[in-house]
C-alpha cells in the first residue's frame, strides 16, 4: 500500500497521467454508476490505443493487467495516446448469486453483455462512394471516423430508446471509434490464453505473448474488437474494388483471453502487460523502448476450425483435459458420472476426443445438462512459431 507522498511522487512519472469517470448507467435510484478513465497523453505523436476490460463481470482478470500496465507505463516515453478504462460494466460486476457473478447478460432484457456495439455494412459503403481517388489516406481517416462518431451518437440518441447493454456498448464505443488500436481484456470460464485476430492483421499473433490464436474473418457479431475492425476492413475492401487504390488505415482490434473467470491472479496480471507493451512497442506507441515479444510456441487456427463440444447427456463430470493440452483423437477428455446408473457398468463412461485437438476452455461445472457447451477446441491447427 503506498503513502499519499509515495503515490504522488510515483504517478508524477507520468506527467499527462489524468483521471475522469464515465457514467455508464444508472440504478433504480437515479444514481449514476461511474467507470474510472485513465487517460494516458505522451509527449511525442503516435498511435492512440484503447483498452479496456470486464465487460462481463465475471471476467476481472483484465483489471490487474490494467492496473500493471499502469505502474509499468510510469516508467515508459509514450508516443500518442492510451485510454484505460477498467471494470468497463460495474452493472455485470455486481450482478451476484452466492458466490459466483452472473455477469454476462443484461438481467432486465437477457443481452449479451458484449453484443450491443454498432456497425452498418451498407453505412461504410455509402460513405466510401464518397471517396474520391485523390483523397489522402489520412484525409480519409479523419472524416470516416467522424461518420462513425456521428453515427454512434444518433444511436444513442433514439426517441424510443435502447436497452441497457447497448447504451453501454455505445458509451464505450464512443471512446474507442477514435483508437487506431483496441484491445478488450476477456476471460473463459476455465481457460488458456487465446486471442481474436482478423485475418488482415494476422502479422500480429507474433508480436503478443499469447501460445493460441484464433483468426476471424469480416464478419460482425456484435463484439467489440468486430465493430472496430470491421468498417475498416470493408473500407478498405470497398475503395479498391471501385477505385483501385489500396489504403492501408493502420486499425487493429482485438479481443485477448487472459485465463479463467471469476479469479484475479496479480503475477499473471503482470505477464500479460508485460506481453501487451511488447505489442504497443512493436506499433509504435513506446519511444525508446527494450520490451520485446518472447519465442515461444503459438499455435494458429481459423475461426471455423475453432469448434464447440456440445454434449447429447447430462451428468457429473471430472475433466481430464486441461486447456492448452495437446490431445489426439481417441484420448480422454473427461469422466462422466451418471447418477441413475451407479449401480451398473453405465454409471461411470468416458469422454474420448472426436479428432486430434487442443482444449482451450471447458464448462466451469462439474454437474452439466445436455446441450452444454463442455470443451471449445482448436482443431486442424498449425505451427506459427516455435
Amino acid at each position: 500500500m503506498y503513502s499519499k507522498g509515495q503515490q504522488a511522487h510515483t504517478m508524477s512519472k507520468i506527467h499527462s497521467l489524468r483521471k475522469t469517470h464515465l457514467p455508464v448507467a444508472q440504478n433504480a435510484s437515479g444514481r449514476n454508476l461511474n467507470v474510472p478513465v485513465y487517460h494516458i497523453k505522451g509527449s511525442q505523436p503516435g498511435p492512440r490505443v484503447y483498452i479496456q476490460s470486464s465487460i462481463h463481470g465475471a471476467e476481472v482478470q483484465g483489471n490487474v493487467v490494467i492496473y500493471h500496465l499502469l505502474q509499468q507505463l510510469q516508467d515508459q516515453a509514450i508516443c500518442g495516446e492510451i485510454v484505460l478504462v477498467p471494470n468497463c460494466n460495474p452493472v455485470g460486476t455486481n450482478i451476484k448469486a452466492g458466490e459466483y457473478t452472473l455477469g454476462r447478460f443484461d438481467p432486465v432484457n437477457g443481452t449479451n453483455w458484449n453484443r450491443g456495439y454498432y456497425y452498418d455494412e451498407q453505412a461504410v459503403h455509402r460513405f466510401a462512394d464518397t471517396v474520391s481517388a485523390d483523397d489522402s489516406t489520412d484525409a480519409i481517416k479523419t472524416a470516416f471516423r467522424q461518420y462513425q462518431a456521428d453515427h454512434i451518437a444518433e444511436k444513442l440518441a433514439n426517441p424510443w430508446g435502447l436497452g441497457l447493454a447497448q447504451q453501454l456498448n455505445l458509451r464505450l464505443q464512443q471512446m474507442a471509434v477514435d483508437a487506431d488500436i483496441v484491445l478488450d481484456l476477456h476471460n473463459g470460464p476455465v481457460s488458456t490464453r487465446h486471442i481474436y485476430i482478423p485475418d488482415y492483421a494476422r502479422h500480429a499473433a507474433m508480436d503478443f505473448n499469447i501460445p493460441h490464436c484464433i483468426f476471424i474473418p469480416n464478419v460482425f457479431a456484435g463484439a467489440l474488437d468486430e465493430a472496430c475492425f470491421c468498417p475498416w476492413w470493408t473500407l478498405t475492401d470497398a475503395l479498391r474494388d471501385r477505385l483501385g487504390v489500396e489504403h492501408n488505415f493502420s486499425v487493429e482490434a482485438f479481443t485477448l483471453e487472459m485465463g479463467s473467470q471469476e479469479v484475479i491472479h496479480f503475477g499473471e496480471g503482470r505477464i500479460d502487460a508485460h506481453s501487451i507493451l511488447a505489442y504497443l512497442n512493436r506499433r509504435g506507441v513506446l519511444a525508446d523502448c527494450e520490451i520485446t515479444p518472447d519465442s515461444m510456441t503459438r499455435v494458429g487456427v481459423s475461426l471455423s476450425d475453432y469448434k464447440t463440444l456440445y454434449t447429447d447427456w447430462g451428468g457429473m463430470v471430472e475433466y481430464l483435459a486441461r486447456p492448452g493440452d495437446v490431445v489426439q483423437k481417441g484420448q480422454p477428455l473427461a469422466n462422466i458420472l451418471n447418477i441413475d446408473e451407479l449401480d451398473n457398468a453405465r454409471g461411470h463412461q468416458q469422454l474420448l476426443a472426436p479428432c486430434d485437438l487442443i482444449p482451450i476452455l471447458h464448462f466451469p461445472s462439474a454437474s452439466v445438462l445436455s446441450g452444454t457447451q463442455l470443451y471449445k477446441v482448436f482443431t486442424h491447427y498449425h505451427t506459427l512459431s516455435e
